[in-house]
Protein backbone atom coordinates (compact mmCIF):
# COMPACT_ATOMS: atom_id res chain seq x y z
CA UNK A 1 0.00 0.00 0.00
CA UNK A 2 1.46 3.75 -1.03
CA UNK A 3 1.48 6.22 1.08
CA UNK A 4 -1.27 8.06 -0.37
CA UNK A 5 -3.82 4.75 0.09
CA UNK A 6 -2.70 4.64 3.79
CA UNK A 7 -3.35 8.03 4.29
CA UNK A 8 -7.18 7.36 3.01
CA UNK A 9 -7.30 4.04 4.69
CA UNK A 10 -6.99 5.91 8.03
CA UNK A 11 -9.00 9.14 7.26
CA UNK A 12 -12.08 6.52 6.71
CA UNK A 13 -11.03 5.15 10.17
CA UNK A 14 -10.62 8.17 11.84
CA UNK A 15 -12.34 9.04 15.09
CA UNK A 16 -11.44 9.93 18.82
CA UNK A 17 -10.18 7.10 19.64
CA UNK A 18 -7.32 6.85 16.81
CA UNK A 19 -5.76 9.83 16.55
CA UNK A 20 -2.13 8.88 18.18
CA UNK A 21 -1.86 6.71 14.66
CA UNK A 22 -1.49 10.61 13.40
CA UNK A 23 2.37 10.46 14.09
CA UNK A 24 2.51 7.42 11.51
CA UNK A 25 1.18 9.59 8.77
CA UNK A 26 2.09 13.63 9.54
CA UNK A 27 5.89 14.31 10.07
CA UNK A 28 5.83 16.34 13.14
CA UNK A 29 6.58 19.49 11.54
CA UNK A 30 3.96 18.86 9.00
CA UNK A 31 1.73 22.14 8.24
CA UNK A 32 -2.29 22.22 8.16
CA UNK A 33 -4.75 24.52 6.71
CA UNK A 34 -8.73 24.71 6.40
CA UNK A 35 -11.26 27.40 6.68
CA UNK A 36 -10.64 27.79 10.39
CA UNK A 37 -7.36 27.14 11.17
CA UNK A 38 -3.43 27.26 10.47
CA UNK A 39 -1.17 25.49 12.29
CA UNK A 40 2.11 23.59 12.50
CA UNK A 41 2.93 20.22 13.75
CA UNK A 42 1.39 17.10 14.19
CA UNK A 43 0.26 17.72 17.49
CA UNK A 44 -1.38 21.12 17.00
CA UNK A 45 -3.28 18.98 14.12
CA UNK A 46 -4.34 16.21 16.46
CA UNK A 47 -5.74 18.81 18.81
CA UNK A 48 -7.92 20.38 15.74
CA UNK A 49 -9.09 16.71 15.25
CA UNK A 50 -9.93 15.91 19.03
CA UNK A 51 -11.66 19.29 19.28
CA UNK A 52 -13.70 18.38 16.09
CA UNK A 53 -14.61 15.18 17.59
CA UNK A 54 -15.36 16.55 20.96
CA UNK A 55 -18.05 18.85 19.18
CA UNK A 56 -19.38 16.37 16.35
CA UNK A 57 -19.15 13.28 18.13
CA UNK A 58 -19.50 10.11 15.68
CA UNK A 59 -18.17 12.32 12.41
CA UNK A 60 -16.86 10.20 9.68
CA UNK A 61 -14.68 10.88 6.71
CA UNK A 62 -15.24 8.89 2.93
CA UNK A 63 -12.72 9.50 0.22
CA UNK A 64 -14.58 9.81 -2.83
CA UNK A 65 -11.62 10.19 -5.33
CA UNK A 66 -8.37 10.23 -5.56
CA UNK A 67 -5.56 11.86 -7.74
CA UNK A 68 -2.18 10.86 -6.95
CA UNK A 69 0.86 12.62 -8.66
CA UNK A 70 4.39 11.67 -8.97
CA UNK A 71 5.97 14.55 -7.65
CA UNK A 72 4.81 13.91 -4.00
CA UNK A 73 1.69 15.75 -4.28
CA UNK A 74 -2.07 14.23 -4.28
CA UNK A 75 -5.60 15.45 -3.99
CA UNK A 76 -8.02 13.69 -2.41
CA UNK A 77 -12.30 14.62 -2.50
CA UNK A 78 -14.08 13.76 0.59
CA UNK A 79 -17.30 14.08 2.22
CA UNK A 80 -17.56 14.44 6.33
CA UNK A 81 -20.98 12.64 6.98
CA UNK A 82 -21.51 14.27 11.26
CA UNK A 83 -25.21 15.31 13.22
CA UNK A 84 -25.33 19.27 13.16
CA UNK A 85 -25.34 19.72 17.10
CA UNK A 86 -27.86 22.80 16.75
CA UNK A 87 -30.07 21.77 13.85
CA UNK A 88 -29.75 17.93 14.71
CA UNK A 89 -29.67 16.92 11.08
CA UNK A 90 -27.27 14.71 9.44
CA UNK A 91 -24.97 16.64 7.43
CA UNK A 92 -22.52 16.17 5.02
CA UNK A 93 -19.70 18.76 3.62
CA UNK A 94 -17.72 18.01 0.60
CA UNK A 95 -14.08 19.19 0.35
CA UNK A 96 -11.08 18.56 -1.47
CA UNK A 97 -7.58 18.10 0.17
CA UNK A 98 -3.84 18.72 -1.39
CA UNK A 99 -1.30 16.49 0.49
CA UNK A 100 2.06 17.33 -0.47
CA UNK A 101 4.31 14.18 0.78
CA UNK A 102 8.10 14.22 2.19
CA UNK A 103 10.89 11.36 0.79
CA UNK A 104 9.81 8.89 3.46
CA UNK A 105 5.74 9.10 2.89
CA UNK A 106 4.74 11.37 5.47
CA UNK A 107 2.25 14.76 4.97
CA UNK A 108 4.22 17.62 5.37
CA UNK A 109 1.45 19.92 3.66
CA UNK A 110 -2.07 19.56 4.29
CA UNK A 111 -4.92 22.11 2.91
CA UNK A 112 -8.34 21.56 2.73
CA UNK A 113 -10.60 23.18 0.82
CA UNK A 114 -14.33 23.35 1.57
CA UNK A 115 -16.86 25.92 1.22
CA UNK A 116 -17.96 27.03 4.82
CA UNK A 117 -20.37 29.60 4.35
CA UNK A 118 -22.27 27.05 1.96
CA UNK A 119 -21.14 23.59 3.64
CA UNK A 120 -22.16 24.63 7.25
CA UNK A 121 -23.39 28.25 7.90
CA UNK A 122 -26.08 28.38 5.21
CA UNK A 123 -27.50 24.93 6.93
CA UNK A 124 -28.40 27.11 10.12
CA UNK A 125 -32.13 28.30 10.19
CA UNK A 126 -30.97 32.09 11.32
CA UNK A 127 -28.13 32.20 9.32
CA UNK A 128 -29.64 30.42 6.22
CA UNK A 129 -31.54 33.29 5.74
CA UNK A 130 -29.18 35.97 5.87
CA UNK A 131 -26.83 33.46 3.36
CA UNK A 132 -29.63 33.52 0.75
CA UNK A 133 -30.28 37.35 1.30
CA UNK A 134 -26.74 38.20 0.58
CA UNK A 135 -26.78 35.76 -2.58
CA UNK A 136 -29.42 37.42 -3.96
CA UNK A 137 -27.63 40.91 -3.57
CA UNK A 138 -24.59 39.49 -4.99
CA UNK A 139 -26.25 37.74 -8.37
CA UNK A 140 -25.64 39.17 -11.43
CA UNK A 141 -29.44 39.90 -13.08
CA UNK A 142 -29.98 36.89 -15.60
Amino acid sequence: MNALDALCDYFERLDAGNLAELDAYYAQDAWFKDPFHEVTGAAAIRAILKHTFAKLPGARFRVTRRFPSTDGHAVILWEMNFVMPVTRQPTTIRGATHLEFDHTGKVIRHRDYWDAAEELYARLPLLKWLMRALARQAAAPL
